[in-house]
């Protein structure tokens, strides 16, 4: 009995630790949730993990229609991609990831911010400009020197 008390304090104290959710949690839900209920209720959870960006509905409601229409453009969602993580400091992380259509691919990025003890989203963007990047990195004035 003494034994058992001091390890289901350490079991309380600990889960806690291990019941945050990372910012990678919170892509893999929106990824499955984009995949099985689509651009909007995705977003709805990602955006809903920070209070400050119900200030800015209307720009939020246009990303929301803008990748509910992305079918439209680019054709069928075929899976994604992890592409970078940059991080600034211990509570600052940029996710970019590679999402693959039918016609071309298309970058996501998540930005998530720690200020406290709850990673949030600070932003989250798309892109069709994976191509002109690769490609300007392909040139030769920006191929490493020998």
């Amino acid at each position: 009995m003494k034994i058992l008390i001091p390890f289901l304090c350490g079991v309380l104290l600990i889960t806690p630790i291990f019941g945050q959710t990372t910012p990678e949690d919170l892509i893999k839900k929106f990824f499955t949730e984009y995949e099985s209920s689509g651009a909007k209720p995705a977003l709805d959870h990602l955006y809903g993990t920070n209070k400050w960006i119900a200030l800015n509905q209307d720009a939020i409601e246009n990303v929301k229609t803008q990748l509910a229409g992305i079918h439209d453009i680019v054709g069928d969602y075929y899976g994604h991609e992890f592409i970078t993580k940059q991080s600034a400091g211990e509570s600052f992380h940029l996710f970019s990831y590679l999402v693959k259509y039918d016609r071309q691919p298309v970058r996501f990025t998540f930005e998530f911010y720690k200020p406290k003890d709850q990673w949030t989203l600070f932003s989250f963007s798309f892109d069709e400009s994976v191509n002109e990047e690769l490609e300007e990195a392909a040139k030769l004035q920006n191929l490493p020197r020998q």
